[in-house]
């Protein structure tokens, strides 16, 4: 009889439990705008387990009826709902005010007066397929001093177009700076100035480019209008749209993994975050593709041979077993990295080193030079490199990103588990399949209409006007699907009182063409084939419009809000009538379809800088 009775109990506690705990589903929007919101923090209260918004705003997580869900994120006041009977609770943010922790600055290092200070490491989850409802550790302790580096810009200026019509320059299809940026402001502060390349901003996003149909492997694309934030200027905007190579066409790859493992990698936000990372990219490998893996720290090692990606759980297990610890040898490891590319080349292939590092990079015996001088050579021989960047402290964003254009690959920063999905599965064959290399740009403005023009962003891919048609200079790649987006800000001229060059030995006489015409410029691009030596023209003129923005297509108009918002964080001189509210403005109006959410997680950046 006892027993029956203990019987019956259990069975009432269990029933209690599945009646009370049960799956809670909802979408976390801004009160201002109704724009869902990524990367919120969801938890219960009294609990440090929670889970955080994917893309779309939206959660899920298992509470009970007694239960409060606490809803927080940087820059917006803290909600809390009470479950009771609700399967589905929606919750809105309030913008507010924030209040800095008092900094000491040291050049860029940002040491913490309140040493123990808790973050949300936010390891945001794209869909349920990546374990939504999985509990998410979501604090960790901040690193008290930070000696991150950073390359200096000094930002274009105003160039004559009468003395100075040439202007050359790299692309650059890098999108690292817009990512580690993001991850500056979710923490509640402001990117350092040198931190912000606003051309990495701008081609952070794709653009509705048309694909090409002119035999070459980009398309081209152009608009000229009334600059938003200084309406007595024009904006220039040049579009280039990589072909988008269907994965079952793609060369079979032979790819090395070279992952530090040094002690300075043991954060969440690195050897962690870095294995999640690189499962992505394994499921999306053939088993026509190759996978080896290398690792340094005090010393570098082979962890995995090249092993097909038809037992894609023996990589996965190799990378799994990896564990932090010793100091940071990378020479060494980038020397053994390139030897197993070598042994394993395949002919016609996609031959790639993907760096995985938080950058702390020292070279040990071999110098910087001597560091370049090998990513050159082995780039000569077909074996490219790409950058992914994790963590923060002791971040050497500058290194990563000479090693990338050096080596002929791109360079991302990884902050979170979605950036990893966007860069190694969405943009999978921009990331690692090259379609056209040394991708140079020169045009020529027509003085007879343009008094002065400047690049915006490019500072660092600048080009002397001899190297366009120097195919020995090195340039940016393009990779497949991949857009490239540049903007010039442009000064009209007055051609009633047309500017002389006032040069002792040389004169500048400006021909009818120029004069009667409606040509603003004209633009050539030069790229070589994947395995190419010698460089293909084309040649494009840029017609004058009067147009206003208002007019314009989304491309337009959402670039020149992303590098609106990157003048606003660099405090730059050329920034003219715009503000935070006219940069939400312009974004929000030309947002487009957004499926991915990319566009309304800028936004929320926007608003969460100007609270900063």
């Amino acid at each position: 009889m006892k027993k029956i009775v203990f019987i019956i109990s259990a069975l009432a506690v269990l029933l209690s439990f599945s009646v009370s705990a049960r799956t809670i589903k909802g979408t976390v929007t801004a009160k201002e705008d109704g724009l869902s919101i990524p990367g919120v923090s969801v938890t219960i209260k009294n609990s440090r387990l929670g889970i955080t918004t994917d893309i779309d705003g939206k959660y899920q997580i298992e509470a009970s009826d007694k239960d409060i869900l606490v809803f927080s994120f940087v820059g917006m006041v803290t909600a809390e709902i009470h479950v009771g009977n609700q399967t589905i609770i929606n919750a809105t943010l309030e913008a507010e005010l924030l209040e800095m922790d008092e900094v000491v600055v040291t050049a860029y290092g940002i040491k913490k007066e309140r040493s123990g200070r808790i973050l949300a490491f936010r390891d945001k989850s794209v869909s349920s397929e990546y374990n939504m409802s999985a509990p998410v550790m979501l604090y960790e302790q901040e690193e008290e001093f930070n000696r991150e580096g950073y390359s200096t810009i000094h930002e274009n200026g105003y160039k004559d177009a009468i003395k100075a019509p040439l202007s050359t320059f790299s692309i650059d299809v890098d999108a690292a700076s817009y990512s580690n940026m993001r991850r500056f402001l979710n923490n509640g502060q402001k990117p350092p100035v040198d931190a912000v390349r606003i051309e990495e901003m701008i081609n952070y996003f794709n653009y509705d480019y048309p694909q090409p149909d002119n035999g070459h492997p980009f398309a081209i694309y152009q608009e000229f209008a009334h600059c938003p934030w200084n309406e007595e200027n024009m904006l220039l905007h040049i579009g280039l749209q990589g072909e988008k190579i269907e994965m079952d066409n793609l060369p079979a790859s032979n790819i090395v993994f070279l992952i530090d493992v040094s002690g300075s990698m043991s954060s969440q936000n690195k050897l962690p975050l870095l294995k999640k990372a690189f499962k992505l990219l394994i499921q999306q490998l053939r088993e026509e593709d190759r996978v080896a893996i290398v690792v340094y720290a005090g010393s570098s090692g082979l962890v995995l041979p090249s092993t097909s990606c038809s037992d894609k759980q023996t990589i996965i297990n190799s990378l799994e077993r990896l564990q932090s610890g010793g100091s940071t040898a990378g020479a060494a490891g980038l020397k053994l990295a390139y030897q197993v590319a070598s042994e394993n080349f395949i002919e016609n292939g996609n031959n790639r080193i993907i760096l995985a590092t938080d950058g702390d990079f020292n070279v040990g015996q071999s110098s910087n030079s001597e560091l370049e001088r090998l990513i050159e050579k082995e780039r000569e021989r077909g074996t490219f490199i790409s950058v992914l960047g994790f963590g923060m402290g002791n971040y050497m964003d500058d290194k990563m990103e000479i090693i990338a254009d050096k080596g002929n690959g791109n360079y991302s920063y990884i902050d979170n588990i979605m950036e990893a999905k966007k860069v190694l599965v969405n943009e999978f064959g921009g990331t690692l399949f090259t379609i056209a290399k040394d991708v140079k740009i020169q045009i020529e403005f027509n003085p007879a209409i343009v008094e002065s023009y400047r690049l915006i962003g490019y500072e660092n891919r600048m080009l002397n006007n001899e190297d366009f048609e120097d195919d020995k200079k090195d340039a940016g790649e393009l990779g497949s699907g991949h857009t490239v987006t540049a903007l010039y800000e442009i000064k009209l001229a007055n051609k009633s009182s047309l500017k002389k060059n006032n040069l002792k030995y040389q004169t500048t006489n400006v021909n009818n063409l120029a004069r009667e015409g409606d040509e603003v410029a004209t633009v050539k691009f030069r790229y070589k084939k994947p395995k190419g030596t010698k460089s293909i023209l084309i040649e494009e003129v840029i017609p004058f419009k009067n147009n206003y923005v208002t007019d314009m297509s989304e491309n337009f108009r959402f670039s020149a809000s992303v590098a609106g918002f990157g003048m606003l964080l660099r405090n730059s001189e050329n920034i003219g009538t715009a503000t935070y509210k006219s940069i939400i403005d312009l974004a929000s109006a030309s947002k487009g379809k957004d499926s991915e959410g990319y566009r309304s997680e800028f936004i929320q950046l926007i608003k969460l800088a100007k609270h900063l």
